[in-house]
């Protein structure tokens, strides 16, 4: 069988595709085409000499969904609510990003006044209904989003998670008034409680669904020309895949997807090393993405958001996300100090070295300035790159206004690149109650095996994995997942054994909604597996933990346990005598694929994959040093070596910087120790 795994990045496509006969790997990099990616994906997988035809199984990450919600590039969308609450998307929970910005403006809706209109309708807290759905008010909001040529409708009526009567006969009359129309409904989108996070999850998940379906169809048009007909896989946010036809209607799943991606990968890696507490650090051409994974399992988040007050409650992988890649671009701000990101050059122009008419100073040129990256080397030779560019314009806006000369420029960017890196690392560690003294590092991406030695170093980690293929670590983490959905409601009890038999009903319930789906999408009963968790709080807490339980549930007292150790870790808080209470159910499940399984390496040294010296600059050293250069591809298991060195392959350079040794792990992962 030959599955494919994809990852379409703000710089690069992605391509692993893995022969689970021979073993064999092939991996392919190829700059990606923001303007139609389906034709990036088409280049990648085509540079590889597998087939599109030979190929069994296909799963891809993308930035479609994300970039769209960036660039605010989305279709105009009509928001029906409950009459007197349309302004509720924009009102938000009327919080900033930084509270003490006088002259901050947050983001503006995805709806605009004009196109939020209300019905008259009530239903109270208890599902019953106050007042019913004015029909023929309803029909006349949506000839008007006709008129208006409006045909994407997010319905979020107050309530409708807890009787959704009223939204489903909306849709009803949005398909006879306005067949055209794509209708999306609160209460199958997210059956939560609180009116702006539903409805903020409603309407983005309204407002991606064409964007996403465009893309989704033309990728499998394409692929289906070129003769693979197989199911077109797409990761989600929670870290599994669905079918192109699950997207068509909850788009906002694959909005993470990619990074996701890279978070599966890693723990994927760490559990190859031992490790069961690792950091994923992956680092591309636009941003570095961080993760964590502890005792086995990655940190999950139930609320993320693409702009901050806009809400998506769909549960995702804890990521981190800066400004911080590869084409981040160096710039002196208004006091005179060096910045570093968060503007990006991207795939177009990308860094000057590139040569293709980037014309400002990045964190890519200063690694060639340094003497880390030879640029004649740049995806294995086939992209033309110098590195004359590079030094002209850190000269020209970095060295020649600070008055240094280029290589201490070229450092500067290098070591204000890394503490932002490390700002992000402590995101997801120390300000959760994680000590990072306790995991492993990994990093991938293009540039971050670059930069991760480094990082390891400023905050105390000692183990550093690069994986086999880091510049496409992302689309292998898209061949290691399940499809996959999860269900959500509110339910709020006293955690006590008087709600068991409830809680089971509403488990049971929300299982068979989701075997339904897996079934529909050819999973067999004997590959289906669920989980379960309770949303768990102290009585009268705004904020809630997720605590897994296993059906049927025999002691709650003992999940009420969980929750109190869970608590003392994240809050460094926990009180055994507090009432604890119930906020709401989720269940996951999951349709297993077969995983690949990949060869390990023959045994060798580090002499034969030794390709020579160049001399490479070192913070540590203060000076240019002579710099061991090795050839990936050369390293069998065993091989071990001490920094500086630089380890050259395809898809991405790694620096084992003085002080750190390096040795080759049996399936080969390079392992890096900070001394």
């Amino acid at each position: 069988m030959n599955r494919a795994g994809v990852d379409i990045g703000g710089t690069f496509t992605d391509v692993i595709v893995f022969d689970e006969e021979s073993g064999e790997i092939e991996i392919a990099k190829t700059p990606s085409t923001p303007d139609n990616p389906a034709e990036g994906v088409i280049n990648g997988l085509t540079k590889a000499e597998t087939g599109i035809a030979d190929l069994d199984f296909f799963s891809h990450g993308s930035t479609v969904g994300t970039n769209a919600l960036i660039e605010r590039e989305l279709p105009r969308i009509g928001l029906i609510t409950t009459e007197g609450f349309r302004d509720v998307h924009e009102i938000r929970d009327a919080t900033k990003d930084n509270l003490w910005d006088a002259y901050e403006d947050v983001a503006d809706p995805y709806v605009q006044r004009r196109d939020r209109l209300g019905v008259p309708e009530r239903v109270d807290a208890s599902g019953a209904v106050v007042e019913q759905l004015d029909e023929e008010a309803t029909r006349e909001v949506v000839r008007i989003f006709e008129k208006r040529g409006i045909d994407t409708i997010a319905v979020s009526l107050v309530n409708a998670y807890v009787n959704g009567e009223h939204e489903a006969r909306i849709a009803e009359i949005v398909e006879e008034e306005h067949p055209d129309a794509f209708v999306c409904t609160s209460h199958e989108i997210l059956p939560e409680m609180f009116e702006h996070e539903r409805t903020s999850t409603t309407v983005i998940n309204a407002a991606l669904v064409p964007v996403v379906r465009e893309y989704l169809t033309d990728l499998s048009d394409q692929l289906d020309d070129r003769g693979y007909h197989g199911d077109v896989l797409a990761m989600h946010s929670g870290g599994g895949v669905m079918t192109t036809e699950a997207i068509a209607y909850y788009a906002a799943r694959i909005a993470n997807s990619g990074p996701t991606a890279g978070a599966i990968a890693s723990q994927y890696i760490a559990e190859q090393c031992g490790f069961g507490n690792a950091i994923g650090f992956d680092m591309g051409g636009t941003s570095a993405d961080v993760s964590l994974t502890y005792d086995g399992d990655i940190e999950m988040t139930d609320e993320w958001a693409v702009e901050y007050g806009y809400p998506i409650m769909f549960p995702s992988t804890d990521i981190e996300t800066i400004g911080a890649g590869g084409g981040s671009v160096a710039w002196i701000d208004d006091g005179g100090s060096l910045r570093v990101g968060p503007k990006s050059q991207g795939a177009d122009p990308g860094p000057a070295c590139y040569l293709r008419g980037g014309d400002k100073p990045t964190t890519t040129d200063a690694n060639v300035v340094l003497g880390w990256v030879d640029p004649d080397k740049f995806l294995g030779g086939d992209m033309e790159a110098t590195a004359e560019p590079a030094e002209r314009v850190i000269e020209r806006d970095i060295a020649d206004p600070l008055g240094l000369d280029l290589t201490e420029a070229a450092s500067s960017i290098e070591q204000i690149a890394v503490a932002n890196m490390c700002n992000a690392v402590r995101l997801v560690s120390t300000s959760k109650g994680y000590d990072p003294r306790d995991f492993a590092l990994v990093g991938f991406g293009g540039a971050g095996p670059l930069h991760a030695a480094h990082v390891a170093k400023q905050m105390s980690i000692p183990k550093v994995i690069i994986p086999p293929y880091p510049g496409i670590n992302s689309a292998l983490g898209c061949l290691l997942v399940d499809v996959e959905h999860d269900l959500s409601r509110t339910f709020i009890a006293d955690a006590t054994a008087d709600v068991v038999d409830d809680i089971e009903g509403a488990f049971a319930e929300m299982e068979s909604e989701i075997y339904e789906r897996l079934d529909e999408e050819g999973v067999e009963d004997d590959d289906m597996r669920m989980d379960h968790e309770l949303k768990m709080r102290y009585a009268g807490q705004w904020r809630s933990l997720d605590v897994p339980c296993a059906r049927p549930i025999e002691s709650m007292e003992a999940i009420r346990e969980q929750f109190h150790d869970h608590h003392e870790q994240v809050y460094a808080y926990s009180d055994p005598d507090q009432q604890v209470e119930i906020y709401g159910l989720r269940v996951t499940g999951r349709g297993i694929v077969d995983k690949p399984s990949f060869p390990e390496l023959d045994a060798g040294g580090a002499t034969d994959a030794h390709v020579g010296t160049r001399d490479a600059y070192f913070d540590d050293a203060g000076e240019y040093v002579e710099t061991d250069v090795y050839d990936r591809s050369k390293l069998g298991a065993g091989a071990s070596f001490e920094g500086p060195a630089i380890v050259e392959q395809m898809d991405s350079t790694v620096v084992v910087p003085p002080g750190t040794d390096a040795e080759v792990e049996r399936t080969g992962n390079l392992i890096i120790t900070v001394k």
